[in-house]
């Protein structure tokens, strides 16, 4: 794995990137998502990464190009973990103007959390989604929809792995890459 900066041309694959480039997944790991344009654009499952980076390809493949900061998540990653941790992060930058940001980022970040605590119900996946959907263009600024984007695909795209997470209260992910 060679973590970086690099700059290469507009259309390299995603997958060239991330298995030339940067190396890959680190031996015995498996890809399991990546986020293609920073943590404000929605996430990319293992299998989708065969898309050239530019913008109407990875529109196309359903995310952004955004800011081109790539982030790789192997097999050992919790994807609620990862979701809070974004979530967390949009909860503290928003300035509080809008309400559906400042209320909406809180909220995100409160339910996710009881998600990881074990302390959710099966109901709090529904809420999760319908509060980022609410929060979609609503704003003056982008940050709401920044926020809302990721939590949106990542129920979408990992969808087993949130309700694993409510249902058992514990994550297996986690369990998983202890072993």
């Amino acid at each position: 794995r060679r973590p970086g900066v690099y700059e290469l041309p507009m259309g390299t694959s995603l997958r060239e990137i991330i298995e030339v480039h940067a190396g890959g997944v680190p031996a015995g790991r498996s890809l399991k998502a990546v986020i293609p344009g920073g943590s404000s654009v929605p996430v990319l499952a293992a299998d989708e990464i065969d898309v050239a980076m530019d913008f109407d390809s990875v529109a196309k493949a359903g995310s952004m190009l955004g800011s081109a900061g790539i982030i790789v998540m192997d097999d050992t990653t919790c994807m609620v973990q990862a979701l809070l941790t974004v979530a967390r992060f949009y909860h503290h930058e928003s300035c509080g103007q809008c309400t559906p940001c400042r209320e909406g980022t809180g909220w995100l970040e409160t339910i996710l959390q009881r998600i990881v605590d074990g302390c959710s119900v099966p109901a709090d996946l529904e809420l999760l989604d319908r509060v980022a959907g609410s929060m979609m263009g609503t704003t003056i600024c982008v940050l709401s929809d920044a926020a809302a984007m990721p939590v949106r695909s990542f129920i979408e795209k990992f969808h087993d792995e949130f309700v694993e997470h409510i249902e058992s209260g514990q994550c297996h992910a986690m369990i998983a890459s202890a072993a």
